[in-house]
C-alpha cells in the first residue's frame, strides 16, 4: 500500500484492512481485522498475505498520536483515506467502493490522505 499526500510526518498512521462491510470503516470490533499502526513517513507500507476475497482498507493520519481520529463538529481534523480513493462527501465511503478483491497474487493500493481541516 502505498500512502500519498502527507501533510506531516507527525504521529502515526493507523491502517484498518477489513472483509466486513459490517465493521467498515472503522474495524475495530471486527474479530477478523488486520490492523496496523506505522510512523506517519508516507511512502509504501506492506501488509503481508492474505487469504483471498473481497477487502477494505481505511486509514487515519493520526498526528497527535492519540490512536483515534479527532473530529470539530463531525468533520475529521485528521487525514482519512480508503483504499479504491472514493469520493469522500457526507461522511465515509461505502465498503462497496472503497473494496478489491485479493486472489492470491499480490495486491498494490494507492491510497490518498484527504484532510478537510
Amino acid at each position: 500500500m502505498a500512502i500519498d499526500g502527507l501533510r506531516s510526518t507527525k504521529g502515526q498512521i493507523l491502517v484498518c484492512v477489513t472483509r466486513s462491510a459490517d465493521h467498515f470503516p472503522d474495524c475495530n470490533k471486527d474479530p477478523d481485522k488486520r490492523h496496523f499502526i506505522v510512523p506517519a513517513k508516507g511512502g509504501t507500507v506492506t501488509l503481508g498475505q492474505a487469504m483471498p476475497g473481497t477487502y477494505a482498507i481505511a486509514i487515519i493520519h493520526d498526528e497527535n498520536g492519540n490512536g483515534k481520529l479527532d473530529t470539530f463538529a463531525g468533520i475529521p481534523r485528521e487525514g482519512v483515506g480508503f483504499s479504491r480513493n472514493p469520493a469522500i462527501r457526507f461522511g465515509a465511503p461505502s465498503f462497496k467502493s472503497s473494496s478489491f478483491a485479493i486472489a492470491g497474487a499480490p495486491v498494490e493500493q494507492a491510497i490518498r490522505l484527504k484532510y478537510f481541516l
